[in-house]
């Protein structure tokens, strides 16, 4: 009979993948050897593979050349990053390896675009394309890196008033786009976007405020739908309802010379994953050219801003099952020694999915189970409607440790989690991993942070030191502030 877990996943799926094996009976992932992880650095922990980063950008760029090269596409292809998915300085070091450009969203990102400017990371000629919706700091952080040179900084325009704050601080002429609030699915809980400007709107938009104004230039339309790239109908009906916008607008703004397409590529969430990325990126290609054709305007040149692609399947997150408990006839709860909540907030969130495998006992006879966190909270689980199918893992033994993993994971997690700060029921941030590769292909690892200590979050609640004491002056201060 076909009882062990190692059938299971054989009958199941095809396997070993490109980037799962087995090797003495311990699961490997791009061979890294879980189980020595698990040895040197205990868990639970989670690691960031930065070779994988390098590794999704270049396939991306591929896809694109190839396609391009295909149609005879005039244009060129720009990858862009977009930071809110990861902002951690690793994984922006590990991308711009690879020629690329960075999108934003907040006024503190244009910080740390600064920093990387300072040490050489960023190149002075990169684009850097400033989504979000954009307030009083946001506004002066643009102005002042254009101001200092950086005139491949483009503002995407979010609403009518952007462009007069832009102005009052920007030196001279500027170069801006403008972001289309594109329809969602009608099964979304909004059906248009509270984001950008409407179809509709955006040609008066630009004849009213652009195209006399000589202080701004309209170099780029941006288009992005919240449920991503797919090959439906709904995601072509779209990008035909932008294409037509874009050569509307390209016909009475010459300057006009990008379009965005935005990001949304999905990422790998089961050994069942199919997605043919390389047809979907030879179809928009093509569609474009079609468009631009038969309305007799030049080609665009294509950006793209893959966040979750980029860096989300270089990043795994280990446990250990603490203890089974068997709460009816039916339900068996294996308690991992961390949170879903705190740790993989998307799962509790949005009902994400993300590949679940165990670490070690792959030939061990399996069982049904849910999983569950520490917190005290009855939503700290995790189960068969985020997981594909039925949660089936080694069964449990109190004298023979089960390590489980989450891949794919690099993406969101820490910044909604709230990493390095406080965490539901005080359940500490585990141990950070970086993992790469040295000259000679061999892995390497870092401890990048240590687990949370109950001193770390006790400071954080003031328990930690006693508050200084307070000058009249100072108080004086706060109070103008808050009044203001």
């Amino acid at each position: 009979m076909n009882t062990k877990y190692i059938d299971l996943i054989n009958q199941t799926f095809d396997f070993p993948q490109e980037e799962f094996h087995l090797e003495d009976n311990h699961l490997r992932f791009h061979d890294i050897d879980l189980n020595t992880l698990i040895e040197t650095y205990g868990a639970p922990l989670k690691f960031t593979y930065l070779p994988q980063i390098s590794n999704n950008i270049n396939r991306a760029k591929h896809w694109f050349q190839k396609a391009m090269v295909k149609h005879n596409y005039q244009g060129n292809y720009q990858y862009c990053y977009c930071t809110k998915s990861s902002h951690f300085k690793h994984v922006l070091n590990e991308a711009l390896k690879n020629d690329i450009h960075i999108e934003t969203s907040s006024a503190f990102d244009i910080n740390i675009i600064e920093n990387l400017k300072e040490e050489g990371k960023l190149k002075n000629n990169a684009f850097v394309l400033c989504n979000g919706f954009k307030r009083a700091q946001y506004i002066t952080n643009i102005a002042r890196l254009i101001n200092n040179g950086h005139l491949n900084c483009i503002p995407i325009i979010d609403n009518y008033e952007e462009i007069d704050l832009l102005s009052q601080e920007v030196n001279g002429k500027f170069n801006i786009g403008i972001r289309i609030a594109s329809e969602e699915e009608p099964k979304f809980e909004f059906y248009t976007s509270r984001l950008g400007i409407g179809y509709k709107n955006i040609v008066p938009f630009y004849k009213n405020q652009i195209q006399n104004n000589e202080k701004v230039a309209l170099k780029m339309l941006h288009f992005f739908i919240n449920t991503g790239i797919h090959d439906n109908a709904y995601y072509w009906n779209e990008l035909t309802k932008c294409l037509k916008v874009y050569t509307n607008l390209k016909k009475i703004c010459p300057s006009l010379n990008s379009l965005n397409i935005g990001g949304g590529f999905p990422i790998k969430n089961s050994l069942a994953f199919d997605f043919d990325y390389e047809y979907i990126v030879d179809e928009i290609v093509n569609q474009i050219k079609l468009t631009c054709a038969e309305e007799g305007v030049d080609v665009p040149d294509i950006f793209t801003e893959f966040g979750s692609f980029t860096v989300g399947e270089s990043g795994g997150a280990i446990y250990e099952v603490l203890y089974q408990k068997q709460q009816n006839d039916r339900e068996k709860w294996n308690m991992i020694n961390s949170s879903f909540i705190t740790t993989l907030p998307d799962t509790w969130a949005i009902n994400k999915r993300f590949i679940m495998l165990p670490i070690n006992r792959w030939k061990d006879t399996y069982e049904r189970v849910l999983l569950g966190g520490l917190t005290c909270d009855s939503d700290d689980y995790y189960n068969s409607e985020q997981h594909m199918n039925a949660i089936y893992l080694p069964k449990y033994h109190k004298d023979k440790p089960l390590y489980i993993g989450f891949f794919n994971v690099g993406a969101y997690q820490e910044s909604i989690g709230g990493y390095g700060g406080l965490q539901h029921c005080l359940i500490p941030t585990p141990k950070h991993i970086l993992i790469d590769k040295d000259a000679h292909g061999n892995i390497t690892t870092q401890l990048f942070r240590a687990q949370q200590k109950s001193e770390d979050l006790l400071e954080i609640l003031g328990y930690g030191k006693k508050p200084e004491t307070q000058t009249k002056q100072n108080v004086n201060t706060e109070l103008q502030l808050a009044d203001q």
